[in-house]
């Protein structure tokens, strides 16, 4: 294998295909990124065997080949080339793979390519296609809600309910829902799927903000998913098992609507969240009557105390709510809007959040029992 390609674009490669490489590995071939020579360039592929990502890097070939080569070290190495150089790979005897650039002349010994695992690319007719930057949105509204903790696998992942022109994206854990429908750009039988948070935040950093499309293929086994957009395919395994029906435990009805300002009540929770974190993170929601503004923020602990006003307009009962702070600055942080509208039913009920300009999209937070 022979070839050469800008330090720019082998950069950016390796930077996007490194985030499927895991952080820890009893495979050693998995620690590397397979360097592939193909359709007139260079292709780069990682994997943790959950995600797989590929990147095509334009370049000049002369010689055809693959080899695999440790990935941060190669990261590291090719990040620090000068960016107007050209990079000159070789394959070398017993799997060294030189670097050169300018006068920058390095080698690394890698593993053979055939123990690499294989990884499916976007051959297939697309199921459908969605514009990126609505997916990346969308992404970014919804995947945080996911569990982290593996004791339920399922909550790991996010629900993908395709749906005709629709997709619904929906993550739960034990204390909070999101939701949000989205349009697809081809029409799409009924059907489910949970795919791995952790997948679509890899997909997620790398859609862009154009309406570009990414296609969507779904393997006929309904066992993995693939997003195909220019020069760059992620193919991720799916989770096996029954979503939970999150419709059942949105809120039906309210007492209580208060709409205020995002960035308002971002900024008093976070003041709030200072306190709070000493003691539980529990902050308290005061919504009407006695509220000077409409709403009042307010934490307690041995460390101190704050208390914070925000304009609201309310709507219905005066009511005191408390919440885990975490939960509400993840929201108010993830969704970008002017304003929310929030729905409560009494302290002991969910807190529902719905952006005032966005019907799509609602966030449902499990609140805090407290002894005032």
């Amino acid at each position: 294998m022979k070839l050469s390609v800008t330090q720019e674009n082998l950069a950016r490669g390796l930077q996007v295909v490194s985030r499927a490489v895991p952080t820890r590995s009893t495979l050693p071939v998995l620690n590397n990124v397979l360097l592939r020579t193909e359709d007139g360039g260079l292709k780069l592929t990682a994997t943790n065997l959950e995600i797989g990502m590929t990147y095509w890097v334009p370049g000049k070939i002369e010689t055809s080949g693959a080899t695999t080569t440790p990935a941060r070290l190669l990261t590291d190495i090719v990040t620090g080339l000068p960016s107007n150089e050209v990079v000159h790979i070789e394959l070398q005897a017993q799997e060294t793979l030189q670097i050169q650039a300018g006068r920058f002349e390095t080698r690394v010994k890698g593993i053979d390519a055939e123990e690499f695992p294989a990884i499916p690319t976007a051959g297939e007719k697309p199921t459908t296609r969605i514009a990126q930057n609505v997916l990346r949105k969308a992404i970014a509204e919804v995947s945080f809600a996911a569990a982290t903790d593996e004791a339920r696998p399922i909550l790991t992942g996010v629900l993908a309910r395709f749906e005709g022109s629709q997709l619904t994206l929906a993550a739960a854990d034990n204390y909070r829902i999101a939701v949000k429908t989205i349009a697809v750009l081809d029409p799409v039988e009924e059907t489910s799927i949970v795919i791995p948070a952790r997948s679509l935040d890899a997909l997620g950093r790398v859609l862009t903000e154009s309406d570009d499309p990414v296609n969507v293929v779904l393997s006929p086994s309904r066992n993995q998913i693939l997003f195909h957009l220019e020069g760059i395919d992620l193919v991720s395994r799916l989770i096996d098992g029954q979503f939970p029906n999150y419709q059942q435990v949105l809120p039906k009805s309210h007492t209580t609507t208060a709409t205020v300002d995002r960035d308002q009540l971002l900024k008093a929770v976070r003041l709030a969240g200072f306190i709070a974190f000493s003691s539980a993170n529990i902050v308290k929601l005061q919504v009407g009557k006695d509220a000077a503004t409409g709403l009042t923020v307010s934490a307690a602990a041995d460390i101190g105390d704050n208390h914070s006003e925000v304009e609201a307009q309310v709507e219905g009962d005066g009511t005191t709510i408390a919440f885990n702070a975490k939960y509400l600055v993840d929201v108010l942080a993830n969704v970008p809007v002017e304003q929310f509208s929030i729905e409560l039913n009494g302290p002991l009920s969910p807190g529902v959040f719905r952006p005032v300009a966005d019907g799509d999209y609602v966030h449902v937070v499990m609140p805090v029992k407290t002894t005032s």
